[in-house]
């Protein structure tokens, strides 16, 4: 399947790390809803976060999609322990994509809890309903 960030131009690129805990609510929302998942970012007029099955991408809404932010290359292969962080890049595609990477990943805790909680009544899906 053909990704939004095929073929694009990466203005930088840097080592990151996913939480663990963020990257298992991915596979679990990935499993129960297939991908790509497409997630509207309120609090950013015009970009929406799309989670493809190897990228998560911030895309323009009013430049075709254009990507903004990615990460990509996450490095789950053979992993042990479910309570490591998982490695991975960051593909930057704008000079000031930097300001979306912490509410991106925010906004899809929230949003990916949300959507499983829905379609499992009871399940607790965020550490503090627990």
């Amino acid at each position: 399947m053909a990704s939004l960030i095929d073929d694009m131009p990466v203005y930088a690129r840097r080592a990151d790390e996913i939480e663990a805990a963020l990257y298992n609510l991915w596979r679990r929302a990935r499993a129960r809803f297939g991908a790509p998942l497409r997630l509207a970012m309120p609090a950013f007029k015009g970009v929406a976060l799309v989670l493809e099955e190897r990228a998560w991408v911030c895309i323009n809404l009013y430049q075709n999609e254009l990507p903004i932010l990615a990460w990509v290359d996450f490095e789950d292969e053979g992993r042990a322990a479910l309570h490591t962080p998982v490695a991975c890049h960051l593909n930057y595609y704008h000079y000031a994509a930097s300001k979306l990477r912490g509410p991106a990943l925010e906004l899809m805790q929230h949003a990916l809890a949300d959507r499983l909680a829905a379609t499992l009544p009871g399940m607790r899906t965020r550490p503090e309903d627990a």
